[in-house]
């Protein structure tokens, strides 16, 4: 069983056969009585009186995201208007939406709690009002020569586009999700961390003049990096992918759509910011 290189995905518990008791393929469809919570291993209560429960769809996934998606747009909507008409809002809603965005995710998963629908949402909500701050100070403060929205509407195209570009790229093989591709695209995701992190404490003691290694100085080493990691962004969609394909070939509950969307969701905001932060290189002074 391949991992995904998003760590919602990754803490799913395995068995020899699947997600948790699910088992592979058909089969899992013929133990509906005994199936177990591919994110705690208990038992639902509802499943054991009637032994019976709907399994996962591709409908139940798109839904989902869907709703996940809907709640982060409309926050991150009014966060953005709310930073407009007070700037100095902006800096306290980032910090806000990013930690506590952050802190969801973390209960989410080491805490098995993914297919939870409130704290899901709230992940959205959260992560909704740093979007939205995020893009006011990308597209107001460091940016000249284009109007916010069309910044902001080229960063959002472009993540659609990549997006649906790899969605198409997995349905039609073009790269096969094999455990050596996920090896590499999660060691990428490391070394692209440490990377940021040492330049942030470089830049912390002064080093480079306050630009540390200056992968976020907007130079030409930040358009590579930046690239890089839209890049990892991007080929990471193809495990996730495989990751709730599978998930729904081993027969999970419909609940477990709701972790699925989480770790789309999670990666689209990477992506999308990681494209903000691109664009706004080229636009910038």
């Amino acid at each position: 069983m391949r991992e995904s290189s998003n760590p919602v995905f990754r803490s799913l518990p395995k068995g020899q056969g699947g997600y948790a008791q699910f088992g592979t393929g058909a089969a899992g469809y013929g133990a509906q009585a005994v199936k177990a919570d591919p994110y705690a291993g208990a038992q639902y209560p509802d499943q054991q009186q009637t032994g019976v429960s709907r399994p996962l769809t591709i409908d139940d996934v798109v839904t989902k995201t869907g709703m996940t998606l809907g709640v982060l747009s409309s926050v991150a909507i009014v966060a953005y208007f709310v930073a407009a008409s007070n700037v100095a809002l902006a800096m306290p809603m980032l910090l806000i939406g990013a930690l506590g965005g952050l802190g969801m995710v973390l209960f989410a998963t080491f805490g098995r709690k993914q297919d939870n629908p409130a704290i899901v949402l709230s992940y959205a909500a959260l992560q909704g009002m740093a979007v939205g701050a995020i893009s006011f100070v990308f597209a107001n403060m460091m940016v000249s020569g284009i109007s916010a929205g069309a910044l902001i509407g080229q960063a959002v195209l472009g993540t659609v586009g990549v997006f649906a570009g790899m969605l198409v790229v997995y349905k039609t093989g073009a790269i096969r999700v094999t455990p050596k591709f996920t090896r590499m695209i999660v060691a990428g995701m490391i070394g692209a961390l440490v990377l940021m992190l040492g330049n942030f404490v470089l830049a912390m003691f002064g080093v480079g003049g306050g630009e540390g290694l200056g992968l976020r100085s907007g130079g030409p080493i930040a358009i590579i990096f930046s690239l890089l990691v839209i890049g990892l962004a991007a080929f990471s969609f193809l495990i996730d992918f495989d990751a709730a394909d599978q998930m729904i070939r081993a027969g999970a509950p419909e609940k477990a759509a709701w972790g699925i969307a989480l770790g789309l969701t999670v990666t689209l905001v990477w992506l999308y910011i990681e494209i903000l932060r691109l664009l706004s290189y080229f636009n910038s002074d």
